[in-house]
């Protein structure tokens, strides 16, 4: 499960990671929202109705959900237990709230918290969009504050200082958590990972 605060790169490193690592399974969510131009039920996300959502909700079928803007998301236990049944490595792109949800259920998941390389860093980058107004820009920034201070309960800490760096040191949490390594251990990563902030 990767978390991460707005600004701090978290959909191109995925990208580029799933690019770099085609056997790797990107989780698909379920939600209420209607499908986008393009979007395809099963690959996108899994399109329900509100009533199935609810009724999934009361019967358990959710690792993890949340309503958001007046829908809801979740990411399904039939999809992930049928790909970890099969040997797949399932990355979730995920908030602190459901990492921590799935986390309680699901203690072997690894959590990943991939981190601005300063809050400077990640006010800079956001204010450089130029795409939102002031008000949402400061409520991101807020937001991002309380998420760095979960980060410490993350199993690791990725920092995005260089893009193809911060794929390469997930990969590397990867190998280790494969090789059966006890997390808490030094991740060898340069100096890309664990810095502080």
């Amino acid at each position: 499960m990767v978390s991460a605060p707005s600004g701090a790169g978290k959909t191109t490193v995925l990208k580029r990671l799933m690019q770099r690592r085609p056997e790797i399974v990107f989780s698909v969510s379920a939600t209420t929202r209607a499908p986008r131009p393009g979007e395809e039920d099963g690959r996108d996300y899994f399109f329900l109705s509100t009533d199935e959502f609810r009724k999934g909700i009361e019967a358990g079928e959710f690792a993890e959900w949340a309503e958001v803007h007046g829908h809801y998301y979740g990411t399904p236990e039939s999809y992930l237990g049928s790909q970890l049944s099969h040997g797949k490595d399932v990355i979730l792109d995920i908030d602190t709230q459901g990492a921590f949800q799935i986390k309680e259920k699901h203690p072997e998941a690894v959590l990943i918290f991939l981190a601005p390389p300063s809050f400077e860093e990640l006010e800079r980058r956001l204010r450089a969009r130029k795409t939102e107004p002031e008000d949402v820009v400061e409520r991101r920034l807020r937001v991002a504050r309380a998420e760095l201070e979960l980060s410490g309960k993350y199993d690791y800490m990725v920092v995005n200082s260089e893009i193809d760096d911060a794929v390469r040191d997930i990969e590397t949490v990867i190998e280790q958590e494969r090789t059966g390594r006890h997390r808490g251990d030094v991740v060898d990563c340069g100096d890309n990972t664990g810095a502080a902030l």
